[in-house]
């Protein structure tokens, strides 16, 4: 694929800069994605705004990104179900009687818990993590920033960890395609070495333990405890008001079952789905198709389990269904925008530019820290871990056979290097989705979330020039 050169890394640039300074994520995108067309359309600003609309509806082409967006929508039927139902507050009293969740650390403790046994998907992860502890902690007056850092940092990091999910199917697909004889016992081996996800999930265990903040997020902790707001004024929270307030209303006794049952037969679909569509190889399964069957096999569950109660009848059942989706609008669009930024940016070719500066000065001692450098900017400059895995495994796994450097190490340093783009670039899916199951505004999540996504940054850095010219 050709490039633009440096010029390709301007509308994503454009983008992220205008989101942080403008706090308007939604003109932000579409401005960058129009810049990237009017580039690749001789600089006519018309022409520009035709492309970037047509590049919008071509989002809808590939049957992944439809599945994803439809799959946002879903959810939020699946989010009024169970606050309606009466499941998270029957989840939250079982705890509570049983002394599990008495202040600020347990209720943490309980979010990153939750983030760890749900590994099947980093967008489930987040929002069943997100659904239920929002209530707690606002009743604990616990920012919703902190909510949404805990939502990130335990979605894309555990999932990239954990092979047998999408995210592990769609690595080992690439990694059979450079020719490597055990695909799946390579990613095995490329774990330990993943040490931006390992120290992303340590840095968030040790903050919670220690309760000790740094950065915005110390100012976010300051402003709760000592106003009680755990959205700072002005806030604009990435979720509709009235999908957090649409919750229970006490006429129904409250029951864990209620949102237990329904994700938890969300959770079980998943692997089945990868097997089914992988015609029974989970590795080769559709991770798209398995993350909208799972949603579907909980509202399924949920709608069942609901009306055999007598909670709801078909008539609210229903309305409840399209009520959920009608809320997640925005995010559905916010996914639209984000894809097609994507899109824009594989056409002008900015993930080879970025990756093609590294070629004239690359030495054996830095490759593993250039990778990571490398698939970091790529992934916050694109807003996708996967399209920078698509990017740079290709790129990367050959230079094994031109110089004496460990393929483990290789592998660990470019899916380390997405991740950690992917966890703090403002235009990635994983850190809007957090930002809307926390209910937190989504600038906020971002500069809260950046100063701990940095450090580890800088300890992976520093790891991966040790074990390049040592190990």
């Amino acid at each position: 694929m050709q490039t633009v050169g440096w010029i390709s890394i301007l509308p994503p640039l454009l983008a992220i800069i205008l989101a942080i300074r403008t706090k308007q994520i939604f003109f932000s995108l579409f401005l960058g994605i129009w810049l990237g067309w009017t580039i690749l359309g001789n600089w006519n600003p018309l022409e520009g705004l035709r492309a970037a609309l047509e590049c919008c509806i071509r989002v809808f082409e590939d049957n992944g990104n439809t599945r994803v967006i439809a799959f946002s929508g879903l959810v939020g039927s699946l989010i009024m179900f169970i606050q309606r139902s009466g499941g998270v507050a029957g989840f939250i009293n079982w705890l509570s009687q049983r002394g599990y969740i008495g202040n600020r650390k347990s209720a943490s403790l309980l979010g990153f818990s939750l983030g760890i046994v749900i590994f099947i998907e980093s967008s489930i992860t987040s929002l069943v993590t997100g659904s239920v502890c929002r209530p707690i902690f606002d009743k604990l007056k616990i920012p919703r920033e902190k909510l949404a850092y805990i939502c990130d940092s335990t979605s894309a990091p555990i999932c990239i960890l954990m092979p047998l999910n999408g995210w592990g199917a769609f690595i080992i697909g690439l990694l059979a395609a450079q020719n490597i004889e055990n695909p799946f016992w390579a990613l095995l081996q490329s774990i330990p070495y993943n040490f931006y996800a390992i120290a992303a999930i340590l840095i968030l265990l040790g903050v919670i333990l220690s309760g000790k903040d740094f950065g915005p997020m110390k100012e976010a902790e300051k402003r709760a405890r000592d106003t009680g707001l755990v959205l700072r004024e002005g806030a604009e929270p990435l979720i509709s008001t009235e999908m957090i307030s649409e919750s229970y209303d006490g006429s129904i006794a409250p029951k864990a079952i209620n949102m237990l049952l329904p994700i938890a037969a969300m959770v079980v679909m998943m692997p089945l789905a990868l097997f089914i569509t992988g015609g029974g190889n989970i590795m080769q399964g559709s991770g798209s198709t398995s993350v909208l069957w799972a949603v579907l096999t909980g509202l399924v569950t949920g709608a069942i389990l609901y009306k055999s109660q007598k909670i709801m009848s078909g008539k609210e059942i229903t309305d409840y269904f399209f009520k959920g989706i009608g809320e997640m609008m925005p995010i559905a669009l916010l996914m639209m925008l984000a894809f097609a930024i994507g899109q824009t940016c594989k056409h002008l070719g900015t993930g080879i530019y970025l990756a093609q500066l590294t070629n004239d000065w690359l030495s054996p001692g830095l490759v593993p820290a250039t990778l990571f450098i490398v698939s970091a900017i790529t992934a916050f400059s694109t807003g996708t871990s996967w399209g920078t895995f698509a990017i740079m495994i290709p790129l990367g796994v050959p230079i094994v056979d031109l110089m004496p450097v460990n393929l483990s190490l290789i592998v660990g340093a470019i899916l380390s290097g997405g991740i950690f783009g992917d966890h703090c670039s403002p235009i990635s899916d994983t850190t809007i989705i957090s930002s809307m199951a926390s209910a937190s505004d989504h600038i906020d999540h971002v500069k809260t979330q950046l100063p701990y996504a940095l450090t580890g940054a800088s300890i992976t850095i520093l790891l991966y020039l040790i074990f390049g010219f040592y190990f």
